[in-house]
């Protein structure tokens, strides 16, 4: 007894073990062939939808479908229309007296239900024998000779239509547009990239063909609204015509991560708990047939590989470029940060000691000098008469942006080595009677190009910069205001 419940609980526990498993699986919303799995349920009186586009109904079913409905329909039509073609020799007694030679029936050589079965099938292929025929004394054989070639003819439009558009249909031709069984991320120009590989198996083009990308993933709104399966877009070259592809040799499509791409935060260690997938749409137009066809396929985040590259598959031979299939889904490892974009993005943001310029210290030193002019500027300029002070107060302003601005400069171009040039114009016109004006050029600082770097600045002497800008004023001042300065000095 012990045995049996044993055995019996081992195959509960195999049994829970492989439903635990199958619950673990994972569901996929468009499968890799690109089938899609969504089934419409509780329809209720929205069914009857499907009957008023019965022609797309029937192109949408499957084959055995079509093909049990295609014989179904020509058998019912064709008993249906025997039995009255019997219906009309038995209501006027052609059976009976059908081996009469003096009598005319309707049709001539029907006296039982399989004559007539054969006497439509020859009339609705066009056959024609000449053993059975209407006579003109058989009105009511005339006009259901009419019905029978009107009904024959739609029923041969329609279902014969149907199976033509069936046969045509481009999915097939998706068959031949080969996808990459993983998508990788690595870097390409110095930029991460989610990276997939697409290729054409037959020697006919795809005219205008275009790719797109969904990125289907479950979140939650601020509002705490839940939206299952949201579709976002990856870009993969919208704006700049790469999803335009010229497809005639297997094509890598490329996905830049930055920060407008789902993918901005995403790093190898997050990428093992994400869930989400990524839907791959290739449209074109089929060359031989001018039909559009449309080939689908999804990666899971099982299917992308961090750090992977596809292995090259083009080689040029003797006059022509050969395609090896055989390494179509191979990849290779090389060396990829494992961190996300917006980490990386962050930790080049960082301030760090080893980016501070070197010659901070010594253009602060230069502009507190230059600040230090300034001063003993405005101390001689005290000593005019106060005309001269007024007008030259006006310009205090000027003259004290100008020395920042240089000096501002002057750390640029320490920083960079470029070229530096300050130069300012100060005039001042008055006259103390009105009569006749006076040009004071207060001061002019015109400075040649630099061209040294940081080091090779020097910082110049605070009495020295005294005693150069105080004689240059003086030199450029008119005869009569130096021996009034003088004057006024002494």
């Amino acid at each position: 007894m012990s045995a049996v419940r044993r055995h019996l609980w081992d195959e509960y526990q195999a049994v829970g073990s492989a439903r635990g498993s199958a619950r673990r699986k994972r569901q996929r919303f468009v499968d890799k062939n690109g089938r899609c799995n969504v089934q419409h349920g509780n329809l209720g009186g929205e069914s009857s939808r499907y009957l008023s586009d019965l022609f797309t109904t029937l192109v949408d079913l499957k084959w055995r479908w079509n093909l049990l409905i295609f014989l179904l329909t020509y058998t019912v039509a064709w008993l249906v229309m025997a039995s009255m073609w019997w219906g009309i020799a038995y209501l006027r007694g052609d059976l009976h007296r059908a081996h009469d030679q003096s009598y005319y029936p309707c049709v001539a050589n029907v006296y039982n239900f399989p004559s007539a079965f054969l006497f439509f099938i020859e009339t609705e292929a066009t056959i024609g024998y000449g053993h059975r025929y209407i006579t003109e004394r058989c009105p009511e054989g005339i006009v259901l000779f009419l019905f029978q070639s009107l009904l024959g003819s739609i029923v041969d439009a329609f279902l014969i239509g149907c199976m033509f558009i069936k046969m045509s249909q481009p999915k097939k031709r998706a068959e031949t547009l080969m996808f990459s069984r993983a998508a990788v991320i690595s870097q390409r120009d110095g930029r991460l990239c989610l990276m997939f590989r697409v290729g054409n198996l037959r020697n006919s083009h795809m005219v205008s063909a275009q790719i797109r990308c969904k990125l289907i993933k479950s979140r939650q709104t601020p509002e705490g609204e839940f939206l299952p399966l949201d579709q976002c877009e990856l870009d993969v070259g919208f704006g700049t015509g790469a999803d335009q592809l010229f497809l005639v040799s297997p094509l890598t499509i490329c996905h830049e991560i930055n920060p407008r791409s789902p993918f901005f935060c995403l790093s190898q260690r997050s990428l093992r708990s994400e869930q989400f997938e990524i839907v791959v749409i290739l449209e074109g137009i089929v060359e031989t047939t001018g039909m559009t066809c449309q080939a689908r396929t999804s990666y899971t985040e099982d299917e992308v590989l961090w750090g992977h590259r596809f292995l090259p598959v083009m080689s040029l031979e003797d006059g022509f470029f050969r395609v090896d299939y055989s390494q179509f889904h191979a990849t290779f490892e090389v060396p990829t940060p494992p961190y996300s974009v917006k980490e990386q993005e962050e930790s080049l943001s960082l301030p760090s000691p080893l980016n501070t310029p070197i010659g901070n210290n010594r253009n602060r030193r230069e502009h507190i000098c230059s600040i230090d002019c300034i001063d003993i500027l405005e101390e001689k300029t005290n000593k005019f008469p106060s005309k001269f002070q007024k007008i030259s107060s006006r310009k205090e302003g000027l003259q004290r942006r100008v020395l920042r601005m240089s000096s501002s400069n002057v750390e640029k171009a320490c920083s960079t080595g470029d070229l530096l040039k300050i130069q300012q114009i100060s005039s001042v016109t008055s006259n103390e009677d009105g009569d006749e004006r006076i040009q004071l050029k207060a001061f002019r600082i015109k400075s040649e190009s630099l061209t040294q770097s940081t080091g090779d600045l020097e910082v110049q002497k605070k009495p020295q910069g005294m005693l150069t800008l105080g004689t240059r004023l003086e030199d450029n001042l008119p005869a009569k205001l130096r021996k009034m300065n003088s004057d006024r000095l002494s």
